[in-house]
């Protein structure tokens, strides 16, 4: 390839002007002194010269092989993150792909209008395998893993009560338990990795049994359960919250893939476990969506107001973010706050575990006892009848006048 020395010269020789040795002014002089130029010398689409180039050193070569292979390696890594989901669901635990449709009991009426509609529950925040100790919080509450079982046994039996004892016309298709994460307390924390009561694989065990028997008691009772299933922040694998790959790198998302096995042969239950962060599903045309609610595009609550605030604001940015998208909601349902905050069009929920030293120290927010949120939709009014499900034992109002005033004197 001639050089641009080269170029200037011969052009010199010629007696040609140095600049003509550029090729697209030679061109253009010979053009204007009316000459054609050849087919391959064409100005429009010009060669571009190619640019002497240097031998790389040792050091740099080595520099650029290592980097080469760092990426090939990332690279590998992100689609081997993408099939060890579906293997372990397909191959390992032997379950669909994806979620099979939801039931046609959710979306067709079936008891007429004058039956309370279909019960929902949420049940999230359990943090099952952390200990609370009455002396850190001011003796108002205790937990570990005795008290988690005893409360999960009140939640079954009185959300039965609720629906059964309560309700005139006790008609229902079936019911709606969703699993809104947090159902494990981790290790994500220092004090929590010492703390709790179990690590976090026999932990998992522990859950996954008491869960088979609060399903199972359900679906006796009430003869069909659907469970939509997102992951919370306190199951996570790894130290920081991920944005990519939330869900899979969960343990509450292995929790959830193992129960589905469970009750693959049991036609009575049904799961819907999405690859993200969020689950939509419809109940007589009402649109609910369920999220954990530690990923509303919000941070932390006023000293004042205490929840409401973060969770207003991140009800308005879920929706207009989810409506841009085609997926519109009516109502959305949360757990992550552990405090039971019915809202219309918003859904929050308690938690299993109750008051801790965090909330008591850091937050200073205010006492609310282990409660899980149990409503109706109805085919004609949507939300209906919500009450919380108190968890623990109160005292007895026996000998109390059932109402009582004060008279001035």
């Amino acid at each position: 390839m001639p050089t641009f020395e080269s170029r200037l010269e011969a052009a010199q020789a010629r007696g040609l002007s140095p600049i003509l040795a550029k090729p697209r002014v030679r061109i253009t002089a010979a053009m204007q002194r009316g000459l054609e130029p050849l087919p391959s010398a064409a100005p429009t689409t010009p060669a571009a010269p190619e640019a002497a180039s240097e031998p790389l050193s040792t050091r740099e070569r080595i520099a650029y092989d290592d980097r080469i292979r760092d990426l090939e390696r990332q690279l590998r890594q992100v689609l081997r993150d993408d099939l060890d989901a579906e293997k372990v669901r397909t191959a390992i635990l032997g379950l669909t792909a994806g979620t099979p449709v939801p039931p046609a009991w959710l979306v067709e009426e079936t008891h007429g209008g004058s039956a309370p509609g279909v019960p929902v529950t949420i049940w999230s925040d359990w943090h099952f395998g952390e200990v609370v100790r009455p002396v850190e919080v001011g003796g108002v509450n205790e937990f570990n893993i005795t008290v988690a079982r005893e409360r999960v046994r009140r939640l079954v039996e009185r959300t039965i009560d609720l629906c059964f004892a309560h309700m005139v016309r006790p008609e229902y298709p079936g019911i709606v338990v969703c699993l809104g994460g947090d159902m494990i307390s981790g290790d994500i924390h220092e004090e929590l990795a010492v703390s709790n009561e179990l690590l976090t694989a026999p932990t998992l065990i522990e859950l996954q049994g008491v869960l088979i028997w609060a399903l199972e008691r359900l679906a006796d009772r009430f003869g069909r359960v659907f469970v939509p299933c997102v992951v919370g922040n306190h199951g996570r694998m790894t130290h920081k919250p991920r944005a990519k790959g939330r869900v899979h790198t969960s343990f509450e998302w292995l929790l959830y893939c193992q129960l589905e096995r469970h009750f693959a042969n049991d036609p009575r239950v049904q799961f819907h476990i999405p690859g993200e962060a969020d689950a939509h599903f419809s109940v007589y045309g009402h649109r609910y969506m369920l999220t954990h609610g530690d990923s509303m595009g919000v941070k932390g609550g006023d000293g004042m107001i205490g929840l409401l605030g973060p969770v207003t604001r991140g009800t308005i940015k879920l929706r207009n973010s989810e409506a841009q998208i085609g997926r519109d909601f009516d109502t959305v349902i949360l757990g992550h706050w552990h405090q039971y905050l019915p809202m219309p069009g918003c859904i929050v929920n308690g938690s299993l575990k109750g008051y801790d030293e965090y909330a008591r120290l850091y937050l200073r927010a205010r006492y609310q006892e282990p409660i899980q949120a149990l409503w109706f939709t109805h085919a004609q009014r949507g939300v209906t009848f919500q009450v919380p499900v108190y968890l623990d034992e109160r005292k007895n109002a026996e000998g109390r006048d059932w109402v009582a005033w004060r008279v001035a004197a």
